[in-house]
């Protein structure tokens, strides 16, 4: 028996109370959530194409088999977040003043990702490929970077930045000469 997939295209969502509720068997194309909550919401197999989320919540959200093609980010909260879980055919994303604390990327592609002026507390980088990524005015305190590619990634706007040279792929990455400490602190170099 096939599923019933119920298709959205060119809709705007506004406001709309997802909390708590399963979300499943949807196709987005082209479609706008504005202040829209998902909190530990069940978004499992959804897929989602070219969409706009602003100012939504998605906090505790499950994503597993979720697919995010070409989707923008902007004042979102996606506290907690396992990102690792989405289907990774075309992912890809942009994010722009969200709230990204505590999720994880660990092993996903997020060649050319613009994270602009995210919060990216304690993040899980590792293993990921961040080439040519764009991190302006970020915070990236405990962001975790272990084996990560971070070729042409541009730092220089970035704060709180802690990433071992030794440990990461890191050709042509740009950085400002304030956070040269933040490449060299497991040297315990005293850097003035």
């Amino acid at each position: 028996m096939d599923k019933n997939i119920i298709n959205h295209e060119n809709k705007e969502f506004k406001q709309i109370d997802y909390n708590e509720k399963k979300l499943r068997d949807r196709e987005f194309f082209q479609c706008r959530f504005i202040a829209c909550s998902f909190i530990k919401s069940d978004l499992k197999g959804n897929h989602f194409e070219d969409c706009t989320f602003e100012n939504c919540n998605f906090s505790m959200t499950e994503i597993k088999g979720v697919s995010l093609r070409d989707c923008k980010f902007k004042g979102c909260k996606l506290l907690g977040i396992d990102f690792t879980q989405c289907n990774k055919f075309a992912f890809s994303l942009a994010f722009d003043h969200c709230i990204l604390d505590y999720s994880s990327f660990y092993q996903t592609k997020l060649k050319n990702t613009n994270f602009l002026n995210c919060s990216l507390k304690e993040v899980d980088f590792s293993e990921s490929d961040l080439t040519a990524a764009i991190f302006r005015n970020s915070n990236l305190m405990g962001a975790v970077f272990s084996s990560s590619i971070l070729e042409k990634a541009d730092f220089r706007e970035a704060q709180n930045i802690s990433i071992n040279p030794e440990e990461n792929k890191l050709k042509k990455a740009k950085f400002s000469t304030y956070q040269l400490e933040g490449l060299l602190h497991k040297y315990g170099l005293e850097i003035y």
